[in-house]
């Protein structure tokens, strides 16, 4: 990356930590995470921009034994190992009634009817914006000193029965969050060049 001096732009340090040297998480220390860095790590994520504001991410942080067994038999084998012994994993959820939130989280026009005209446009909204603020509680996360592994491998339906029962929620994906163990990340994987990845027109 070429060295560019920008205005009001983060140091090195910083985008070390959100992005450079940070990584994904397979194990980690036992350590824990309080529930004030938590509520802090959400207060964050939820000013991260939406469509209309409409803020359809819900998150169930699983932090206790109990809860973490009732997660283990949803998990993939290759996952199931690290989610256990995280301190905490995310279920990054969003909610398919996200719109009766409007009048509140968008109070100077009615919002609702803009995004109620179809189910395909209710899933698709609240799909992309709840996957956008599970990125911003991932940027978050590290800001605070924390590090992050998001994962996929998991049975959707069972999350949901276990944890999502009685609620509009619908899992989109996972994270754990803890403290990483150093030795025990991957090497890093190639990215690729903005050539091949990118078009400015």
């Amino acid at each position: 990356m070429k060295d560019i001096a920008l205005p009001g732009a983060l140091d090195a340090a910083a985008l070390d930590t959100l992005f450079l040297e940070a990584r994904s998480q397979n194990a980690w220390q036992d350590k824990d995470i309080p529930e004030e860095i938590l509520e802090k790590l959400y207060d964050l994520t939820k000013m991260g921009p939406t469509s209309a504001n409409c803020s359809p991410a819900r998150f169930v942080f699983v932090r206790s034994k109990e809860a973490k067994e009732k997660l283990s038999p949803a998990m993939s084998s290759g996952n199931r190992e690290k989610t256990m012994t995280a301190p905490v994993t995310v279920i990054v959820c969003h909610d398919i009634e996200f719109y009766e939130k409007l009048g509140e989280l968008f109070p100077h026009a009615d919002a609702k009817p803009w995004f109620t005209g179809s189910e395909a446009m209710i899933n698709d909204t609240a799909f992309r914006n709840s996957s956008l603020q599970g990125a911003y509680l991932m940027l978050a996360a590290r800001a605070l000193g924390l590090d992050c592994g998001p994962m996929s491998g998991f049975d959707p339906a069972a999350v949901e029965e276990t944890f999502l029962a009685g609620t509009t929620w619908k899992v989109n994906f996972m994270i754990n969050l803890g403290y990483g163990e150093p030795s025990k990340v991957f090497d890093r994987l190639p990215r690729l060049k903005m050539e091949d990845a990118c078009k400015i027109v």
